[in-house]
């Protein structure tokens, strides 16, 4: 009997808006023929990043597709590995003859490390091993010092004591998926100057083990030999890398990013200026981080796929809306202490609905 060689796993992590669903887009539209399972974990009560990949053409039929793509929709990863991962890891294992790799983008809020360690497990590990940890970087928000857009709501939790020298939130998350890492890519560096990119590799290389990688790319786009085939074997290496958050995995169940919320908003049609200028209000007044779903335009038979981060909006016509398919708006909205009632209600005031 023919033993199976180890099923290689690519774990894309970085920050809300950093481009890791335009990574994965790029690797499964260049797939070259591979054989690849993709998990997706949505921070949101939405699967708006699984049906993006849905979408990708991977030489597949469509209900091939969809049976590729698997969404862990309750949040963090490292608080949901033993409820959901572990069961899904356990699906792909049975079925690794019929696939050449894994991939999984963790959600921006999530630690990569507790996810590299689950590959530890006897069942998995076995089965699987983890190819390369792949830390995706916003540059110009780096460059700018905030590593998101409107952090500042974000930040402004710190911990009352002043006696005490910690770092942001946003800064131990990021140093922590920058810990993890096998390969680092600096995205969106043709949207900051070259001596800001530089800025950014010298910030980004003191957060990292001398062996690891950097990168630049615009959109995501690097070619797959270079995100795949790494070999590095992270669940071997992992324990030794230290993250700011090894100490809640001790006993402590509360993590920083708990404070995040994602708001789930419902909407009828709206017109597209109007709900584009309606949700950057909100986002200034609010300090929203990331606004991400779909919305039925009047008139317009194509449904309308919005992804902003900060004020900065990606809007395209992605697909018709179904014969059956009720049109109706779908947004999440990722912040801090934000108010589901609130929200809504000043959005339906500002498009009169």
């Amino acid at each position: 009997m023919k033993t199976l060689a180890k099923l290689p796993v690519t774990i894309v992590t970085g920050f809300l808006g950093s481009g890791k669903t335009t990574l994965l887009r790029h690797m499964l539209d260049n797939a070259q023929g591979r054989r690849i399972a993709v998990i997706v974990n949505e921070f949101g009560e939405l699967g708006i990043d699984g049906e993006i990949l849905k979408q990708c053409s991977i030489g597949c039929t469509e209900e091939e597709a969809s049976g590729r793509v698997y969404e862990l929709a309750n949040g963090c990863l490292c608080c949901t590995v033993q409820e959901e991962f572990f069961p899904v890891m356990r699906e792909l294992v049975a079925r690794r003859g019929d696939l050449d790799h894994i991939l999984i983008e963790t959600s921006g809020l999530a630690l990569p490390k507790p996810l590299v360690q689950a590959f530890q497990w006897p069942e998995i590990r076995s089965a699987c091993t983890v190819d390369a940890v792949i830390t995706v970087v916003d540059s110009p928000a780096v460059a700018a010092g905030t590593f998101a857009a409107f952090p500042d709501q974000v930040d402004a939790q710190r911990k009352l004591d002043p006696n005490l020298d910690h770092e942001s939130p946003l800064h131990e998350l990021f140093a922590d998926q920058l810990a993890s890492a096998d390969l680092v890519i600096l995205n969106k560096a043709d949207l900051i100057s070259p001596e800001d990119l530089a800025r950014v590799r010298l910030e980004v290389a003191e957060e990292l083990p001398p062996a690891v990688k950097v990168i630049e790319a615009s959109s995501g786009r690097v070619p797959l030999d270079v995100l795949i085939g790494l070999g590095a074997g992270s669940e071997e290496h992992i324990d030794s890398r230290h993250s700011h958050h090894d100490h809640h995995h001790e006993g402590e169940d509360d993590h920083d990013h708990d404070a995040f919320d994602s708001i789930s908003i419902e909407l009828p049609q709206a017109d597209e200026s109007l709900l584009l200028d309606a949700l950057t209000q909100l986002v200034v007044k609010h300090g929203i981080l990331r606004v991400k779903g779909f919305a039925a335009i009047p008139n317009k038979p194509m449904r309308l796929l919005i992804q902003g981060v900060g004020t900065r909006f990606d809007k395209h016509f992605d697909r018709q809306w179904g014969a059956e398919e009720a049109r109706t708006t779908r947004l999440v909205l990722i912040g801090q202490e934000l108010d589901a009632v609130q929200l809504e209600a000043q959005l339906r005031a500002a498009l009169s609905v």
